[in-house]
């Protein structure tokens, strides 16, 4: 990959669950294990997999809203997970969120323009200023002045994902993490918001980490794709790539299952056998092994890592071994 603005090393988080009165004893929930991948200079990773595969708890340890087990955290070639204080304010300028619910995350009693300006009070703007400003980016994602001066609730649902994505584009980051921004807007509105994301991408030179459990959004916006299961990273590549050629056989699974955007390939309609184990009690070796019809005995006994497959990619499956010298890598039936 191009130069990396972030890096992201054996990523894990678990919580506590349970242990209350009167005698009940505490279980680990393995939110996130070992998680790493990069994120190129002005490129966007999107991020898939079903619910509670930890794909928001990354972006959340990722953005320090909590603080991971253990695993390390590089942002512009700094330790980001060492930052404390004035410091980490002066960090989080360069890091911002677009959240899914647009509407819990604005404060109902302020104006648009004064969400907006907000961030940029708190960090030392002048209060004329800030406002100018504010009212700048709310234009550039769509919405006037005159609606600037209204509360969240005169406002529709993809008014307000424009206004939170102001939001988090006014202190000018490099890097923003948007966690399922779109899931919950029709899909017209879903087009319009993703296109005015490409756009402020290009013009204000972000990177960005896109979280989605829909394939044909991440399809439409990633430079590159990872694949989460029950907390862990089971494929990585350029999205391209691995759309054409999926490896792991859950990216397999959930590509077949997924409509795409692309025109000229249709769809072919899988299933993904059983439910999804507790990540209270994830199985023993490859996570995936329950759902999969090419389990062996290997798979049960042991964890496969993620192994380079040439390239950009790598897939975490025993199917694939180490690539030859040609790069050749064994393709699933």
């Amino acid at each position: 990959m191009e130069k990396a603005i972030l890096q992201v090393r054996n990523l894990s988080k678990t919580y506590r669950v349970g242990g209350g009165w009167p005698k009940g004893r505490a279980k680990l929930l393995h939110a996130v294990s070992d998680v790493s991948f990069d994120v190129g200079e002005r490129k966007t990773l999107g991020v898939v997999g079903e619910s509670g595969c930890g794909k928001s708890t990354t972006g959340r340890l990722i953005m320090r809203l909590e603080n991971p087990d253990r695993g390390q955290i590089l942002f512009m070639g700094g330790d980001f997970l060492a930052l404390r204080g004035r410091r980490l304010k002066r960090a989080r300028k360069e890091i911002q969120m677009v959240f899914q619910d647009p509407y819990s995350t604005l404060n109902p009693q302020m104006t648009i323009v004064d969400n907006v300006r907000y961030p940029l009070l708190v960090h030392g703007v002048p209060p004329r200023e800030a406002r100018e400003q504010a009212l700048d980016m709310l234009e550039r994602v769509g919405i006037s002045r005159r609606l600037a001066v209204q509360y969240p609730d005169g406002l529709s649902g993809g008014q307000r994902q424009r206004v939170a994505i102001a939001r988090a584009l006014v202190l000018r980051p490099s890097f923003v993490i948007a966690d399922e921004p779109v899931s919950a807007l029709d899909k017209s509105i879903q087009a319009q918001v993703l296109n005015l994301l490409e756009e402020l991408m290009e013009n204000f030179a972000l990177s960005m980490m896109f979280i989605s459990h829909d394939l044909s959004v991440i399809e439409y916006i990633s430079d590159y794709v990872m694949v989460m299961y029950l907390g862990k990273v089971v494929e990585y590549g350029p999205t391209a790539e691995v759309y054409d050629k999926p490896l792991h056989p859950y990216t397999q699974a959930l590509i077949q299952a997924s409509p795409s955007l692309s025109r000229g390939r249709k769809s072919l309609i899988g299933v993904i056998q059983g439910e999804i184990p507790s990540p209270l009690d994830p199985p023993s070796g490859c996570r995936f092994r329950t759902r999969c019809p090419y389990a062996t005995a290997r798979c049960a006994a042991e964890e496969p890592a993620p192994t380079p497959v040439g390239g950009d990619r790598t897939v975490a499956c025993f199917l694939h071994p180490d690539s030859d010298s040609a790069g050749r890598v064994r393709t699933l039936g």
